[in-house]
């Protein structure tokens, strides 16, 4: 099982859901960089669980304890490691999941490639509970861009078919994004908040459960940043969408409604405008041959609904290789979509921070 993700920034994420405790060593930050910690743990209350309806009732306070690489409020240049404690598991829910594969999680293809060896309780080393740590990573490149004139936030795009407006991919500022992380449930229209937690409300009643999207911008990234073909941009931060678990696709600009466009219209208009390039428009999501262009880089994640459901659902015993049903116990979200916000955030924050990482080593 590898665990280590990056180039110049490098991520080692460990520990399981109902382990003793989860975590990230974060290495190649900046040294000297300081870091506010009462910043990082409001990140980190975002996404933490128990704090919404259409979250877990599982509570977690997500508190992260540094334990390298700060020293006097700043960056040591040694590897920084957080770790998060698991203060409140019932692993006596997931008895069943040692032979009961859950249809829609990575029980079987785990049990497969690990031989049976893996921690099945509330998902183990595959539970979006890991999306913790990413938060944590997340929180100090956030502390890194901001000084470059980086700013980077996300909205619920939509929940169970309920819309959220869409941003304006030539104009959105920064003041506009840092206003939607400090919002609760983060919308461009906040009139559709009623209608979403609805939505997610009626799958809760019927044991089920709710997907959606999450949109994500970031402003004030210079023009440059990415490679052609292996290390563009789009491949950086797919990388990273795509580690997210439930995040089913990803696409960046008008993403797949390009493909219904002409080039006439797909195609950013550019223009001079106070002795630097911009474009018109932003079809193309700020990024263009892999590189960033200086417009707003905006990409969305669709986010699959919460596999763990209440219903009866037909699967596999492993132990006996024998069809079976099963009825998943534990405490679970409705509707993930909320707290996946922060979490494609970091996942953004760390691509333009690695990305970034690598044009300073190269002057």
């Amino acid at each position: 099982m590898r665990s280590t993700w990056g180039n110049n920034l490098q991520l080692t994420i460990f520990g399981e859901s109902h382990g003793a405790a989860i975590g990230m060593v974060v290495d190649g930050l900046p040294i000297g960089l300081a870091v506010d910690e009462a910043a990082v743990a409001r990140d980190m209350t975002r996404r933490a669980p128990g704090n919404d309806p259409t979250a877990t009732a599982r509570r977690e306070a997500d508190r992260v304890r540094i334990v390298s690489g700060i020293f006097r409020g700043h960056t040591t240049g040694a590897p920084v490691c957080g770790i998060i404690e698991n203060t409140n598991t019932r692993s006596g829910d997931y008895e069943q999941m040692q032979r009961l594969m859950r249809p829609g999680h990575a029980d079987f293809a785990g049990h497969v490639k690990y031989k049976g060896q893996n921690d099945p309780r509330g998902g183990g080393h595959f539970s979006g509970r890991l999306t913790a740590p990413l938060v944590f990573a997340g929180a100090l490149c956030r502390q890194a861009l901001l000084p470059r004139g980086v700013e980077v936030a996300a909205h619920i795009a939509a929940i169970g078919g309920v819309e959220d407006e869409r941003m304006s991919p030539a104009d959105v500022s920064a003041a506009q994004l840092r206003a939607l992380r400090e919002m609760r449930f983060p919308l461009l229209a906040p009139g559709r908040e009623e209608e979403m937690r609805a939505r997610v409300e009626e799958a809760r009643l019927a044991q089920d459960s709710a997907g959606g999207v999450v949109e994500c911008a970031a402003v004030g990234v210079p023009a440059g940043l990415g490679a052609p073909f292996f290390d563009s941009l789009e491949s950086t931060l797919a990388h990273l969408l795509f580690s997210v678990p439930a995040v089913k696709g990803v696409e960046f600009g008008d993403g797949f409604s390009l493909a219904l466009s002409r080039g006439s219209v797909a195609n950013d208009a550019m223009r001079v405008r106070d002795g630097r390039v911009v474009c018109e428009t932003n079809h193309n999501g700020g990024v263009t041959g892999g590189i960033t262009n200086g417009m707003p880089v905006i990409c969305r994640a669709a986010v699959k609904p919460t596999p763990s459901i209440g219903q009866p659902q037909r699967t596999i015993d492993v132990e006996g290789l024998a069809d079976a049903q099963i009825e998943v116990r534990g405490r679970h979200d409705p509707c993930i979509v909320p707290r996946a916000v922060p979490v494609v955030e970091s996942a953004m924050l760390i691509a333009l921070m690695d990305l970034m990482l690598e044009e300073e080593t190269r002057r």
